[in-house]
């Protein structure tokens, strides 16, 4: 559970990102490569990643040691200009003592991070070209799309904060939340994950995921709101002394943002990102369970085998998208709510 609590100078200065932020965006979607959990939504772009990230992307490993990571990575900015100066330009001071604490007790430091830590300008000229090279491969291609994700979202926000006011916009960013006396209460965050080694490498520089729980108090800092369209668990938090807190959420339809989804998003609508993620039998298979059916049923409905059938609906059971409910021999599935929000923001 996440509580954020507010002031009343706070909800004054609760603000929306305009445009989407590179580095936490960059940063969001290193973090979802390492998410096992996430293999069917995940699966192929987490794939298709991996095997074409560079060799010179490989520095953001040795920044977080242990899976921690320095603080000084955790930047805004409108542009990926804006982001990677607002990394260099950290007080000298503030680098030395994050880069000491993550590597407090975790042995060997790597030559180049002794040399960052001394303010080397080699040193932050391969920090720079990791970021640039994760920055080409992971986000380049999708930016066009998210910045589209992006202006949906705000325009979301806007008008639901028009209409409704602020505290309708702040729980529509989360739904299950509530804010009731000046305390945004979000619901329980999803259970902890198991991070392989290369999640963990290649989450180089993200705010950290928000622990079971939480308290976060503003203090009159403000609040900025984040919409991430990569990162599909809990809330990220930036809460650092002296700054507006920032809150990086998920958003859009969980799908992870590829060149075929903003392909297919003006020929054939928005499922067609949804069958890049899925694969189009699967994608059909959930179509079909808008209401109650049997495996055979299913089977019939879609044109595929049983055993077909089955298996895909056990991929989609395992991701939370179907249930699966037992009435004497009988066994029928369905769309869970999360399937049926998936479907619709496909179109």
């Amino acid at each position: 559970m996440l509580h954020i609590h507010f002031t009343a100078e706070d909800m004054t200065r609760v603000r929306f990102t305009p445009r989407p932020s590179p580095v936490p965006e960059l940063h969001a979607a290193l973090l979802m490569l390492g998410a096992p959990h996430e293999g069917l939504l995940f699966g192929r772009w987490r794939g298709r990643l991996l095997r074409t990230l560079p060799g010179a992307a490989e520095p953001l490993a040795e920044l977080v040691p242990g899976g921690a990571a320095p603080h000084f990575l955790d930047v805004l900015g409108g542009t990926r200009e804006e982001g990677f100066a607002l990394i260099r330009s950290a007080r000298p001071e503030f680098v030395r003592s994050e880069l000491e604490r993550v590597y407090a007790g975790q042995g060997a430091v790597p030559p180049w991070i002794r040399a960052l830590h001394h303010g080397d300008a080699a040193a932050w000229g391969t920090l720079d070209r990791a970021q640039r090279a994760a920055y080409e491969t992971v986000l380049a291609p999708v930016w066009p799309l998210l910045q589209d994700l992006h202006r949906a979202e705000f325009t979301r926000y806007a008008l639901t904060a028009a209409e409704q006011g602020l505290a309708a916009a702040l729980v529509a960013v989360a739904p299950g939340s509530r804010l009731r006396d000046g305390v945004w209460e979000w619901p329980t965050a999803p259970a902890a994950r198991e991070v392989p080694e290369v999640g963990e490498v290649l989450a180089a520089g993200e705010a950290r995921e928000v622990p079971e729980i939480r308290e976060i108090r503003l203090d009159g800092r403000g609040l900025v709101l984040l919409p991430t369209f990569h990162w599909r668990g809990g809330p990220l938090v930036q809460d650092l002394p002296d700054r507006p807190v920032v809150l990086t959420y998920p958003a859009g339809g969980g799908i992870p943002p590829t060149p075929e989804s903003r392909e297919s998003r003006g020929a054939r609508g928005e499922a067609g990102g949804l069958s890049t993620a899925l694969g189009r039998t699967r994608t059909e298979v959930l179509r079909a369970l808008t209401e109650p059916r049997t495996t055979t049923g299913l089977a019939r409905h879609t044109g595929i085998s049983n055993a077909t059938a089955s298996g895909h609906a056990a991929a989609l059971r395992a991701a939370g998208l179907i249930a699966t409910t037992r009435t004497g021999r009988s066994v029928h599935h369905e769309q869970t709510p999360l399937g049926a929000l998936l479907l619709a923001g496909a179109g």
